[in-house]
């Protein structure tokens, strides 16, 4: 490829297309393509690299804690967690029909990854998703509070998917009622949400410290929404146990148990 041609591409745009161009030509000197074959090729390389560079930013914007996956997922371990269920959610149709989702069970059951991996897959069909730890989403819309009230918001309801995560860890701050039940109403019937909660939803009043705000966010959140209870064993216990086999540390000693390697 001449440099003019180069040039040329570059002030297109066309940054996918001139990457490949010099592997395309050999491929269709070497296989005979027609013109339109070749064109087709090298159309389809420049639309494959914009589309993987969309999908980055996506993934970025997203802001998830952990890149997590459903593959990295073991349904094995945790039989309560019902693989097609998982699946079906993570085909997206939940978030075409603007329909809500919660995780309920205890701490470390994988209601996080779940919840990052499915926004992960919505990402790959075009979505765009946003993450936040309840915490976060409460902190950030409090130290903005002196900004025009829409402002803080909208970063919140214009995701196609808001992931709002570890509900119920421990008690939230006053007015955090105040916050969510306003995210959560104006996305209502409008845009997707994922919640995981640790705690039974009769229990939120007390979460947030407002009964009738807890009260109103369930009304409008439930409404049309997946309650999926997860039970069982922790991933989290399970995976410190494997660790310390794969090292082959005991626990409690923080030594070697082979005897003859101890001096």
């Amino acid at each position: 490829m001449n440099e003019s041609l180069r040039k040329r591409l570059r002030q297109l745009r066309l940054s996918g297309l001139a990457s490949a161009l010099d592997v395309r030509l050999q491929e269709a000197a070497g296989h005979n393509l027609s013109h339109l074959e070749f064109l087709e090729l090298i159309l389809q390389d420049e639309f494959n690299i914009r589309g993987q560079r969309k999908l980055s930013r996506r993934k970025k914007q997203a802001d998830f804690r952990d890149p997590r996956t459903l593959e990295d997922f073991d349904f094995s371990f945790n039989p309560s967690v019902k693989r097609k269920l998982i699946y079906d959610l993570a085909a997206g149709q939940f978030i075409r029909e603007a329909r809500d989702v919660l995780f309920v069970g205890p701490p470390g059951v994988g209601k996080s990854h779940l919840a990052q991996a499915i926004g992960n897959e919505a990402l790959k069909m075009g979505f765009t998703v946003l993450y936040r730890s309840i915490f976060d989403l409460v902190r950030e819309l409090r130290d903005e509070e002196a900004l025009p009230p829409d402002k803080p918001l909208s970063r919140y309801l214009k995701p196609d998917l808001l992931i709002v995560d570890d509900m119920g860890l421990k008690q939230l701050p006053p007015r955090s009622g105040e916050y969510l039940f306003e995210i959560i109403m104006r996305r209502y019937e409008n845009r997707s949400t994922l919640m995981t909660s640790n705690r039974p939803v009769e229990e939120w009043g007390k979460l947030v410290g407002d009964v009738p705000a807890a009260t109103a966010i369930l009304d409008r959140f439930l409404h049309h929404a997946d309650i999926i209870q997860i039970t069982g064993r922790s991933y989290a216990v399970h995976e410190e146990t494997e660790e310390y086999r794969t090292k082959k540390i005991d626990p409690d000693t923080d030594a070697d148990p082979d005897p003859e390697r101890q001096s």
